[in-house]
């Protein structure tokens, strides 16, 4: 059997969302002994040779590089597909494209519809390509992959695709290193990043979907309630690369007087974003709406408390080891970070239900439900 991947999203520098699943996907594909015994071949397709930190070539994967780059999914890779022998059994796109005309069955993955739900935030450019690109995909695939049921449902919803052509399987959870806490610790953080040593923490791209200006309101609203009480040095971190529609989100500390207790950081090497998660007193992540939140689970394996919102799919991510606002009530967002920064005992019990949560997720099964849906395609 072969297996064809578009592997684009995987090829690339800085990985976050579906370059990351796309990622961590093919690094399991790779790893599994069990598809040398099944005579199971993988063909990676790419528009350049492959990065550093890629699978290596070996006896079950190969990569197949097609040349130019330009107007790639429509025509250069479908022209493969119908001139290249042996065609693969199945095509995986781990992202909403599908190549088109493809003479192969394709399984498709789609991480939410944000687009259809907050088009506002998107520039036109996109949006006419997530709108027309993706409803193309969905109606031709023969299974569409998604990372949680809210999702799912949002999916059959949008595109009146039948329910069991829609298939939800979590995503993992990336180990952003295996340094110890010790060896940097809360001392060389507040030297390195001049923060306090305590702090609120938001780890996400800065959008406007991230709901981050209502997180800096309330933040405010809690400086005010702890006027006395021995939290003046509180700040709120937000690590986070500056997405789209973010100058909103820039100015939002100086609107709420919290311009000295706001940090935004970018670039923080992942062995540091390990210790600003162990350190933090919670983080939060009041999201308007996410395909997972897969930053959630990823601060429950560290042992931060989590804030979160009851939208979307984050009431699947957190569970029962979460506590949530509803993201359009600031009042509600400062009531519950104030309930956790002041109750070390509620503080704990997150922790705890936390690394029960986080045993939920992991890239090997995300992985092997894939490949099984993969398979089933094939022999169709």
């Amino acid at each position: 059997m072969i297996i064809g991947i578009d592997g684009n999203e995987a090829n690339v520098t800085k990985r976050v969302g579906i370059s990351e699943v796309a990622f961590q996907l093919l690094h399991q594909f790779a790893s599994f002994e069990f598809v040398k015994k099944k005579g199971i071949q993988f063909v990676v397709y790419l528009k350049d040779k492959p990065l550093e930190g890629m699978p290596k070539e070996s006896d079950n994967l190969h990569y197949r590089i097609l040349k130019p780059g330009k107007l790639w999914t429509q025509w250069r890779l479908p022209l493969d597909l119908f001139l290249h022998h042996p065609r693969p059994d199945v095509f995986f796109s781990v992202t909403h494209y599908a190549p088109r005309l493809s003479p192969v069955p394709t399984v498709v993955s789609v991480m939410d519809v944000a687009y259809i739900k907050f088009p506002e935030l998107f520039n036109q450019s996109d949006l006419y390509q997530l709108r027309n690109w993706t409803a193309y995909s969905v109606k031709n695939a023969k299974k569409v992959l998604t990372i949680s049921d809210s999702s799912r449902d949002d999916i059959i919803k949008a595109y009146k695709v039948r329910n069991e052509n829609v298939i939800t399987i979590y995503p993992g959870i990336k180990n952003l290193t295996t340094l110890e806490p010790h060896v940097f610790g809360m001392n060389q953080l507040k030297s390195k990043y001049h923060i306090s040593d305590q702090f609120i923490l938001f780890v996400g791209t800065l959008q406007p979907r991230k709901n981050i200006v209502r997180l800096i309101e309330a933040f405010s609203k809690l400086g005010n309630r702890e006027q006395g009480t021995g939290n003046s040095n509180l700040n709120l971190v937000i690590i986070g690369r500056r997405g789209w529609q973010y100058e909103e989100i820039l100015a939002a500390p100086k609107k709420f007087g919290v311009e000295d207790t706001v940090k935004f950081l970018e670039n923080v090497p992942d062995e540091d974003l390990e210790v600003f998660y162990q350190h933090a007193i919670c983080y939060v992540l009041p999201s308007l709406y996410e395909g997972f939140g897969l930053p959630v689970v990823e601060a429950m394996q560290r042992g931060c408390p989590v804030i979160t919102s009851n939208v979307s799919s984050l009431p699947e991510a957190g569970g029962d080891a979460a506590l949530y606002v509803d993201p359009e009530n600031v009042d509600d967002i400062a009531d519950k970070i104030q309930k956790v920064v002041s109750d070390k005992k509620l503080r704990e019990e997150l922790i705890e239900k936390g690394k029960k949560q986080v045993t939920k997720f992991s890239w090997e099964k995300a992985a092997k439900e894939t490949l099984d849906v993969l398979q089933q395609v094939a022999k169709k």
